[in-house]
């Protein structure tokens, strides 16, 4: 097993491999992203990890971006090159994907946006 020293990385990609994600191009977003990075000699700033299910099955398939804190939606071969290329090179996010943003506040969807709203979170109560 790979221990990674991750000093002096930029970026976290959260790339999710749940069984939605993998059924809608998953894996070849998966590759594609490594494969941009791994071109444009990124490797050392940039992190990437397939996770399972991220809880957005709807919007399959998803790629997070920390420390920004981006949920993308819908990561086709194509998106994830301009992932690497636009928004971990470049610094601007692709807001036709963006589905979540993060500030000191927590997540919050981009104003104009055709994703479903999602089922809340239930507070669980002490008895």
């Amino acid at each position: 097993m790979t221990t990674w020293n991750l000093t002096g990385t930029k970026h976290h990609v959260l790339i999710c491999n749940g069984s939605s994600c993998m059924r809608k191009g998953g894996e070849e977003a998966t590759q594609e992203i490594r494969n941009e990075i791994a071109e444009l000699e990124l490797d050392s700033l940039i992190h990437t990890t397939r996770t399972r299910c991220n809880g957005r099955c709807k919007d399959a398939p998803v790629v997070i971006v920390y420390p920004e804190g981006i949920w993308y939606k819908e990561v086709t071969q194509g998106v994830g090159r301009q992932i690497v290329r636009q928004h971990l090179a470049g610094g601007c996010s692709l807001e036709e994907h963006v589905i979540y943003q993060y500030n000191q506040e927590g997540f919050f969807p981009p104003d104009q946006t055709e994703c479903i709203e999602g089922i809340s979170k239930t507070v669980k109560r002490s008895t």
